[in-house]
């Protein structure tokens, strides 16, 4: 098992320090607040990147007509 670059012993070692200082009845709702923070930090990771992928398509799109103007001029 390889989770985000993270072996199986890895993990069993996460979750026993995690047990020991959140304590066995924590840890189910502190797994919980992180997983959700993992999403948000994807969704906006993912957001990031469309917006920046929409802006450098629209400026190549505003550049191409003027290039393909000069071609046919010349």
């Amino acid at each position: 098992m390889d989770l985000m670059g993270v072996g199986t012993a890895e993990v069993l070692m996460i979750l026993l320090v995690g047990i020991l200082v959140v304590g066995p009845r924590k840890i189910v709702e502190f797994a919980r607040t992180m997983g959700k923070i993992t999403r948000t930090i994807k969704k906006a990771s993912l957001d990031l990147t469309s917006s920046v992928t929409k802006e450098l398509e629209l400026e190549d799109k505003e550049k191409s007509p003027t290039s393909q103007t000069e071609k046919k001029d010349t």
